[in-house]
């Protein structure tokens, strides 16, 4: 299996409110991916606590091999909340390891 692990961190925003919006909107576009991308199967989405640290979502996610984890990424519906994140995404960072 494939552990594919990614940490977003999102540009400024107006203000709390609407950062905290955005973070709740990308939570639950990713989340509901798991029950249409049939090569997805585990996905856990957080949005940061910690004020101290420098990333705003953390997305992790299993799949049964790099092919599969290649398809999830390719899919439309991904591709539609990947649209959504990178309009309003600073920087990322990922990891994709052998479980």
């Amino acid at each position: 299996m494939i552990k594919h692990i990614v940490l977003f961190k999102l540009q400024e925003f107006e203000n709390e409110a609407a950062k905290e919006a955005k973070q709740k909107e990308i939570k639950l576009g990713l989340e509901k991916l798991e029950n249409i991308i049939p090569e997805l199967k585990s996905i856990e989405v957080g949005i940061n606590s910690n004020p101290e640290e420098n990333f705003d979502i953390a997305l992790s996610t299993t799949f049964n091999s790099m092919e599969d984890l290649a398809t999830y990424a390719k899919h439309p519906d991904h591709l539609a909340v990947s649209k959504i994140l990178r309009a309003v995404l600073e920087s990322r960072s990922c990891v994709d390891f052998e479980i």
